[in-house]
This record gives C-alpha cells, sequence and structure tokens, in this order.
C-alpha cells in the first residue's frame, strides 16, 4: 500500500431511515445523530468520510455493513482522475441480442446482451450566460430646449446579461468490471430514425423510445434513473459536470457492491 494513501467510504442512503441505525451509525462515524441522519437521508450514494489508511476506511465499512448500509471503500484517485476517452453514440441499430452503436464518424461499438451491467439515465441541468443587447429611444432634454421644444430623441443602446437553463438527458451504458461508461449518448444529440414507424415528434419521447428498446435488448441489465429528478448535480452548480461524474460512478460503485454481495 502507498504510505498516507487517501481513501474514501461510499454509503448509499437505506430505504428506511430507522432512528436506531441512525444512532449505530452515528457511534462508528463518531457523529453526532443529527449530523448522520443528514448523511444518511437523500437517494444519492455519498462518500460519508476520508481516512488515511485503506485498513482504517475497510474497519468502517465492515461496521456499516452489519446495520445493513451498502458501504464501499473508494481510493482518493479514482475520484479525481479524468475520465478515459468516452464513446459518444449518435445513432444505434438495435438487435434481438446485441446492438451497434455509431458515434458520428461512423465507429461502431457493438454491445451483446451479456456486457451490459448497468443502463443509467440521468438529467444534467446547464446553466447559459447569454448577452442581449437592446436599441431604445429615450428623450433628449437638452437638445430639445436648443431646438425651441421641438421634441428630440436619441437612441441608446443598452446590453443586459441574462441566464437561461437547459435540461440535457442522457444515457450512459456500463459493464460489471469498470465504472466508465461503454457508451454515452444524449437526447439533444441522438439520431432517432433507427425507431422507424415510431418516432414521435418529440425528442424526449423519442429518448425515452429508445431506452424502453435497449432494455429489452439487455433485460438482465439493471436500471437506473434517478438522476433524472435530482438534475445530476449536487449543491455546487456551478460545476454540474463535476457533479454528474461523480454522481454516476457513485451510483455504479453501488449497484457492483450489491451484485457482489451477492456472490457466493
Amino acid at each position: 500500500m502507498i504510505a498516507n494513501e487517501i481513501v474514501h467510504v461510499l454509503v448509499a442512503p437505506p430505504d428506511n431511515l430507522e432512528a436506531n441505525l441512525v444512532k449505530e451509525a452515528a457511534k462508528i462515524l463518531n457523529k453526532d445523530p443529527y449530523a448522520t441522519r443528514l448523511i444518511l437521508c437523500g437517494k444519492i450514494p455519498k462518500l460519508i468520510g476520508r481516512y488515511e489508511s485503506i485498513e482504517e476506511a475497510e474497519l468502517i465499512t465492515k461496521r456499516l455493513k452489519t446495520l445493513g448500509l451498502v458501504a464501499v471503500v473508494v481510493k482518493d484517485n479514482d475520484l479525481t482522475e479524468s475520465p478515459l476517452t468516452r464513446f459518444y453514440a449518435h445513432a444505434l441499430k438495435l438487435g434481438n441480442r446485441e446492438t451497434a452503436f455509431f458515434d458520428k464518424a461512423g465507429q461502431q461499438i457493438i454491445l451483446e446482451s451479456k456486457d451490459v451491467f448497468l443502463i443509467l439515465k440521468g438529467k444534467l441541468q446547464l446553466s447559459n450566460t447569454n448577452e442581449v443587447t437592446t436599441t431604445s429611444l429615450k428623450f433628449n432634454l437638452t437638445a430639445t430646449l436648443m431646438t425651441g421644444g421641438i421634441p428630440i430623441w436619441r437612441k441608446v443602446k443598452e446590453t443586459t446579461k441574462g441566464t437561461s437553463n437547459e435540461a440535457s438527458y442522457f444515457v450512459r451504458i456500463y459493464n460489471a468490471t469498470s465504472p466508465e461508461p461503454r457508451v454515452e449518448f444524449f437526447e439533444n444529440y441522438f439520431d432517432f430514425s433507427s425507431l422507424g414507424p415510431k418516432i414521435a415528434p418529440s425528442s424526449l419521447v423519442n429518448f425515452n423510445s429508445i431506452i424502453t428498446e435497449l432494455r429489452t435488448v439487455f433485460p438482465q441489465a439493471l436500471f437506473d434513473d434517478r438522476l433524472t429528478q435530482t438534475s445530476g448535480t449536487s449543491k455546487s452548480t456551478d460545476k454540474p459536470e463535476r457533479d454528474t461524474e461523480l454522481n454516476c460512478k457513485f451510483i455504479y460503485l453501488y449497484y457492483q457492491a450489491k451484485s457482489t454481495s451477492r456472490q457466493p
């Protein structure tokens, strides 16, 4: 082990946040019950502790698991490393047991039914700042007095800044061995022609239809859409992309931990 390797403990909020569970978890985390309740509430798995050694983190994780919580040890490097080059799909061709995804350059990746572990649907809320210049007429009192009372008007340009919010829905498809998605695609940048006669005027309707088709082709895959309810962001709304990356990773690690715990 690397000396002073920083690790974190990730925990998933339980379905039922009972008082006794909060009390016991507070003892393990060495926190007061109120702070522990805040940590364990919500829908997205979250980091609940930072430790200087993996042994310490594993001990905390093991004790949390005895309470029925899903807890995972996460290395700090796994959270700070930039994602690898990702395959952004622009179109797809559905098969019976496999699907071919194509990017804008025509490159393809084929995923078979056995390859897909998790289909994650989310929503990224982007805030855009726009400058708008308007021209208006304003009464010029000085010029009017100089003309003996004939009203004189002058053109005035004003620049104002406005903020607009745009919701971008996305899907990430994972295998069972890596928290980096094999394929990702966005509602606003996808060709839905593969739907054929089922294509609709609404991109969101088409997007959901594609997801339904994928869940049919990959019936064993887990499906999660909780990030559509939280906009894929945390409180640090100035960095929604970073929040989305972490939340997606946390959800993947949660399912991976649950899957591993079921294995004999």
